[in-house]
């Protein structure tokens, strides 16, 4: 059976983020990942199915070495999604910022 993974149901672990940011980088091996984490390597090699499988990661053979490196058009994703809300955020911060520049608690 094949499951169809969701990008954020993948980012929402934090180990997997943690692997983002590791091969975000560099491309790395599995081995090379998995150094990085205490946990057992099929463990972090289910991390990267769930990675590769969402299209976040996408592997390269060379030789006997698969290569792992960051899907940049599928961050892109992530990105134009949490876009809007960075913005609003930084509307509410400058609108903060602006009262407290005008704050003058001696009136």
């Amino acid at each position: 059976m094949n499951l169809r993974r969701d990008v954020f149901q993948a980012i929402a672990d934090p180990t997997r983020r943690a692997i983002l940011l590791l091969v975000a980088a560099q491309t790395m091996t599995a081995g090379a990942i998995a150094a990085n984490f205490d946990t057992a390597r099929p463990t972090v090699s289910r991390h990267l199915q769930i990675l590769t499988e969402c299209e976040l990661l996408q592997q390269e053979h060379q030789g006997r070495e698969i290569y792992y490196h960051l899907n940049a058009e599928k961050m892109k994703v992530v990105a134009d999604f949490i876009e809007p809300f960075r913005k609003m955020w930084d509307e509410r911060f400058n609108k903060l910022e602006n009262i407290m520049k005008n704050y003058n608690p001696k009136k």
